[in-house]
Parts: C-alpha cells; sequence; structure tokens
C-alpha cells in the first residue's frame, strides 16, 4: 500500500491508541482562520516582564538579578503542596480526590530576546543540569511520584510570556499519559525482554526514513504514529530511565539536539517557531521501573505555513485522532531545513 496516497491507521504503542491518517487531504484548499505571527525583534531587557532579572513579580516578589538561570515555585501555582486530603465518591460515578504537588518555573536566560534555538550548547546544558537538580529535588519528597518538565513556546500554545523558560508540575499521582506510557512499555518489556523504545530506536534507525537528523548520543525523528503535523521525538540511542543517568557528554549532546531541532523548527517556517515540549521519563515512586526509556515529545501546531494552525475538532474530539501529513512527508520537510538560524543567515 502506498501509504503517502491512501487513508490508513497507524498504531502508537506508547499509548494504544490510532492514529488516522488521511495525506489525500492535504490537496484541499484552506479558507479557514490564521493566526497573526509576530516576529519582531525582541529587546535583550524588558522592564515590564516579570522573568527579566530585577523585575517585580506578582505579589511583590522580585526576580533577583540572575546570571544564568534562575527557578522558583510558581507565583500562580496549579497544583499546592498543603492540599489537604480528602476523596468523595458517589456511586462509584461521581469521584473526587484531592491532589497535591509543586509547580516551579525555571528561566532559561536572564535574555528576553533569546529562545533555545538561539542559546549556545553551553547554555543549554546548564539548563539540562538544573532539569536533572529539580528532577532530584521534587522526586525525593514523599509526596512526589512523577515530575513533568516542559516548555510551552508562543503565545498560540498558551505561553504568556515569551521570555525564555519552562514549567515543572510534580504530581503526588502520575500523571495520564505517562502512566500510559508506563503500562505499554512495561507490558513490551515483559513480553519482549526489551525496551520498547529501544527496539522502536533501532527499527527507526534501520529504516531510516523519519529520522531527522542525530548526534551520537541521540536521535530526532517523526513517530510513525505522529498526531500534529510536525511532530517529533528527541531520544537517546542507550537504554536511559532518567535525565540524572544521563552523564556529562550526553547532557552536552542532549543541548545540541535541541538547540538544532529549535532551528529546524523556526527554519521551517522562517517564524519563531509555537510548540510544547515535554520530558517523559520514569516516575518518582520509588519502583526501579527498568522499562522506562527516557524522551522529549515536541507538539508543533502548524500545518502549512507560519499562520495556518493545526486544532482538534470534529471527528478528532469526537472519534480519533487525525493528521493530513504522512510522517514521512514531516520529516522529509524538516531534514531539508538548514542547521543555521534564518535570522543568523539574513
Amino acid at each position: 500500500m502506498n501509504h503517502s496516497e491512501h487513508p490508513h491507521r497507524r498504531f502508537n504503542p506508547l499509548t494504544g491508541e490510532w492514529i488516522l491518517v488521511s495525506p489525500h487531504r492535504t490537496k484541499r484548499p484552506w479558507q479557514g482562520q490564521v493566526e497573526e505571527t509576530d516576529v519582531a525583534a525582541m529587546p535583550q531587557y524588558d522592564p515590564q516582564c516579570y522573568l527579566c532579572p530585577g523585575n517585580e513579580r506578582a505579589g511583590g516578589e522580585r526576580t533577583p538579578k540572575y546570571a544564568h538561570t534562575f527557578v522558583f515555585d510558581n507565583d500562580f501555582s496549579a497544583l499546592l503542596p498543603d492540599t489537604p486530603v480528602a476523596e468523595s465518591n458517589d456511586g462509584g460515578l461521581l469521584r473526587t480526590h484531592t491532589e497535591r504537588g509543586i509547580c516551579r518555573v525555571i528561566c532559561f536566560s536572564p535574555r528576553h530576546d533569546l529562545t533555545l534555538a538561539l542559546m549556545e550548547n553551553e547554555a543549554i546544558a546548564r539548563v539540562i543540569d538544573v532539569w536533572v537538580r529539580q528532577y532530584e529535588e521534587l522526586g525525593s519528597l514523599e509526596d512526589i511520584n512523577y515530575v513533568q518538565i516542559f516548555e510551552n513556546r508562543g503565545a498560540m500554545m498558551g505561553c504568556s510570556n515569551p521570555h525564555p523558560h519552562g514549567q515543572i508540575w510534580s504530581n503526588r499521582t502520575v500523571p495520564m499519559l505517562p502512566a500510559t506510557e508506563t503500562c505499554y512499555q512495561q507490558a513490551h518489556f515483559v513480553n519482549n525482554d526489551n525496551c520498547l523504545l529501544c527496539d522502536y530506536v533501532a527499527l527507526e534507525i534501520e529504516r531510516g526514513e523519519r529520522i531527522v537528523f542525530e548526534n551520537d548520543s541521540f536521535i530526532a525523528l517523526v513517530p510513525f504514529w505522529a498526531v500534529w503535523p510536525f511532530e517529533t521525538m528527541i531520544l537517546p540511542r542507550r537504554h536511559i530511565r532518567s535525565l540524572p543517568e544521563l552523564n556529562t557528554d550526553e547532557r552536552t549532546a542532549l543541548a545540541d539536539m535541541m538547540r538544532r531541532m529549535g532551528i529546524r523548527f523556526d527554519n521551517l517556517f522562517r517564524t519563531s517557531f509555537p510548540y510544547s515540549m515535554g520530558i517523559h521519563q520514569k516516575p518518582t515512586d520509588g519502583g526501579k521501573h527498568e522499562a522506562w526509556h527516557l524522551h522529549l515529545h515536541y507538539y508543533p501546531p502548524l500545518l502549512r505555513s507560519a499562520s495556518v494552525r493545526k486544532f482538534m475538532v470534529g471527528y478528532e474530539m469526537l472519534g480519533n485522532p487525525q493528521r493530513d501529513i504522512t510522517a514521512e512527508q514531516a520529516a522529509a520537510r524538516l531534514r531539508e531545513c538548514s542547521e543555521q538560524h534564518y535570522r543568523a543567515a539574513s
């Protein structure tokens, strides 16, 4: 079957879900909503930005004059560490239980005008070092069983401030998606006596058609089961369960991958490319989780240009996730992008 022409379904072995792929739909004309994309240069320091060094935050707190990175408890936390433990159950149908947690913000750089794509590898490696320390610190707490590190880039992805930063939400319970990935990785491990994503990486290296770029320690690819138009994953070549298991060279290599991924995204539509990026790694509930394989998910919403956005609507909300561009087509477009940032080239 020609996967680039005919509708077909693809299976996601990490979640057990199916994705409907309809590549023939890319030929339809687009007359839907378009987004205004602001590509104007920003200042290195913005006196109105609460994440810039020395500026005031909500409630009178002041951001210190930091030189590299800065971490603080979110002023508007979605989770709180002192939430009282309680639950309710009405006939097994109306169930609730309170959730404890800690939310933090990580400023990647004191410069307001940078993104990970425009930072040096050394600076990104410092961010990775902070992620490692936060994962270890928060994960060691009795009430924290999962540490979710993520970055929302761009206003259309819900980012309220363009200053380079990310977040950590750490939960008492393991969130649904990592919990699902735990189940499917463990099942593959039991049935095949090997790691699911180790097997997947080996298969993708053998095929080659969905790999975007790589270095000695990691590969970046568009997963076979991708839902978002230019969804990608960064995976370590060796079996690593969590960030603290990365050695110094691998942390530098991961920084290199993240910078290059950001440059390719920006060059794809010649704009500061919006995305949500999240790091999935083993829970911190005290289990060994030998089946877990560290990986990064990137979910960019742009469909055809810097202004045409991918929404989840209609059939996708009511029936099944669906995409028009195949993983192979997306990987090919990303491979064609230069690794010199378009701003540096102009």
